[in-house]
């Protein structure tokens, strides 16, 4: 900021130097007089000399302190937080501080000249117009907000104020950036409007006083609870209180409104039972006050009421219910107890003929069960004597025929007697295989010596061997993890359902696969044979159908569960769920075996 430059105090010596001249030619009253016309007229010369130096330097000294009051004001100007800036008629920006400039976005050298109106919003540059036209009409002051396209800059909100200069050739505008202001009224807006939104749809009554107790908002089920007070929002709610309750009940309500106001200690109260004056009903309510902060930031009070006057109404009626009803209870025990003795008699009888004749087709169903065992086991026993007799007494018949003849041989022919030897032994290896063969069938030792994948690779690339069905196997490592009893139950369902695919589906490929679920271990068989009807099957007079039986029962006994999808023309499908084990929790990976070989590793 520029100071006042300092000037020396040239009038006064000038004045000073005048006055002691004008003593000097005073004192010479002896000089002629027209050397004294001459002095005098010299003298005057010399004042008004003395003089005009004296404006001179008045003149600077003006001079001086315009150029300080004109530094004075264009800082003032330039940097003023308000943006200044003066119009022509034609909407050219004749002037301009750098606060304009840096609202608009332009520097201040290209913003001269240019039109203000291209820096308004499109929707907005009618307005303007208007407004400016005013102006420079009739010179009344305006003002005006409206929207800037800022170069490169957020977008802002201004307030124009308008002023015509005396001559009426232009206009001065201020502008002062309201953005921060119309935002926070935006959000304030939008405040409020949630605020009493929210009050709008609570299912309870409730309105809001502010500091003065004044009732600035009441929701739907509030103005039903005051539809006989009128005028109603802005009123004092000490006056609407009085007029629908008694003087001392008004008094005590507003003292906890007070209250709660100063301290902020929220007031309830569960069960408030009055009188009200307006309509002589007595209601009861549940109640509350909180002191909340409103969007504004002003404190205020929020109401929260319910009438409950139906409910404890109800509540009553409901208790006298109870009591006559316990009463006629009473009356009515003897003739229900006969009642229910004699409905007990007719249950027992309906309950004895159901269960004689869930007895009676038990029965049929467990001589029809006892008779496919039967048959099964006398099968069994037929196939293993016909095994022994075919194979295994032909079999030690050779040998015994071999060993006869090797006692009375001649013990001179050494390479006869090593030959009949070695032919003997292959009837003893070959008698071994078939009591080992049988023992498998019975029960596979690699079942309990290696595993559950291993003994089925074994059993599925025999069963292919034999049967020439191909079987695709696809198992979860950790079922070994399990219990012997569900490996088990799995091998033999496995076992039978093909046994049944060979017999009866004339199938040409097999699925097998055995995963870990979320909740349990799936077993699941599928086949592309013909299928069947399941309703003939579980008949209980069908036979020959003891393999599904059996695997049913098998997979009760561990706690699974057996079902069959088929129909004739379709695959048949066969699976097993069994819940999951509790303590098992590892991560499962699975052997995707491929149909022509059981070797996971190849």
């Amino acid at each position: 900021m520029p100071t006042k430059p300092k000037v020396p105090d040239i009038p006064t010596e000038l004045r000073r130097r005048a006055e002691l001249g004008t003593l000097k030619s005073k004192s010479k009253d002896t000089v002629l007089r027209t050397e004294i016309d001459s002095q005098r007229l010299l003298h005057e010369l010399e004042v008004h000399q003395i003089e005009l130096e004296m404006q001179n330097a008045e003149l600077r000294i003006a001079r001086d302190e315009a150029e300080c009051a004109r530094e004075k004001y264009i800082d003032l100007y330039d940097f003023a937080p308000v943006g200044y800036f003066t119009l022509s008629p034609d909407d050219r920006i004749k002037m301009a501080n750098l606060t304009t400039a840096a609202m608009i976005g332009i520097e201040r050298s290209r913003l001269l000249g240019r039109s203000f109106g291209l820096q308004v919003f499109p929707e907005m540059r009618g307005d303007f117009t208007q407004i400016l036209k005013l102006v420079f009409g009739d010179g009344a002051e305006r003002s005006m907000d409206l929207k800037l396209l800022s170069n490169d800059l957020p977008e802002k909100v201004v307030t124009l104020n308008f002023k015509r200069t005396p001559d009426g050739s232009e206009c001065n505008v201020a502008m002062v950036d309201i953005s921060v202001r119309k935002l926070a009224e935006d959000i304030l807006r939008r405040s409020e409007a949630l605020f009493f939104a929210l009050i709008e749809q609570v299912p309870v009554g409730v309105y809001v006083l502010d500091a003065k107790l004044r009732l600035l908002q009441a929701n739907p089920m509030a103005l039903k609870f005051f539809n006989n007070v009128h005028p109603l929002i802005g009123r004092n709610f000490s006056e609407i209180i009085r007029l629908l309750w008694t003087k001392r009940n008004a008094d005590i309500a507003i003292s906890r409104f007070l209250h709660t106001f100063e301290t902020g200690e929220s007031f309830q109260s569960t069960s408030t039972t009055k009188k009200r004056l307006d309509n002589g009903v007595r209601e009861i309510f549940e109640w509350q006050i909180q002191r909340v902060v409103l969007p504004s930031g002003e404190l205020a009070l929020v109401c929260f009421f319910n009438n409950i006057t139906e409910r404890i109404n109800a509540e009553s009626a409901q208790h006298r219910l109870d009591v006559l009803a316990a009463s006629n209870l009473k009356l009515k025990r003897e003739i229900v107890h006969r009642l229910a003795v004699e409905e007990k008699l007719h249950e027992t009888e309906y309950v004895q003929s159901r269960l004689l004749e869930h007895a009676l087709q038990q029965q049929v169903e467990l001589r029809g069960m006892s008779r496919k065992i039967l048959l099964a086991q006398e099968d069994e026993r037929k196939r293993i004597s016909r095994e022994l007799h075919d194979v295994i007494a032909q079999t030690l018949v050779g040998i015994n025929v071999h060993v006869a003849a090797l006692a009375h041989k001649n013990s001179a022919n050494l390479d006869n007697l090593q030959q009949r030897i070695a032919n003997t032994q292959q009837l003893v290896e070959r008698s071994l295989k078939i009591v080992h063969q049988f023992a498998l069938e019975l029960r596979p030792t690699v079942l309990d010596d290696l595993g559950l994948i291993p003994a089925l690779q074994a059993f599925l690339k025999d069963f292919m061997d034999t049967t020439g069905i191909r079987v695709s196997l696809e198992i979860s490592s950790s079922i070994e993890e399990e219990s012997e009893s569900i490996r088990t139950t799995f091998y033999r369902i496995i076992q039978e359902a093909l046994m049944n695919v060979a017999q009866h589906a004339k199938a040409s490929s097999v699925q097998v696969s055995i995963r870990r679920l979320a909740d349990g271990i799936s077993l699941e068989i599928t086949d592309d044979g013909h299928g069947f009807e399941i309703e003939e099957v579980n008949c209980p007079m069908t036979r020959n159908r003891l393999g599904l039986l059996g695997m049913k029962e098998r997979a009760e006994m561990v706690g699974g569960v057996f079902s069959v999808n088929s129909e004739p023309g379709s695959p048949t499908t066969l699976r097993v769920m069994v819940g999951l084990h509790p303590i098992k929790q590892a991560k499962d990976f699975y052997i995707a075996l491929p149909k022509l070989s059981l070797n996971p590793l190849k």
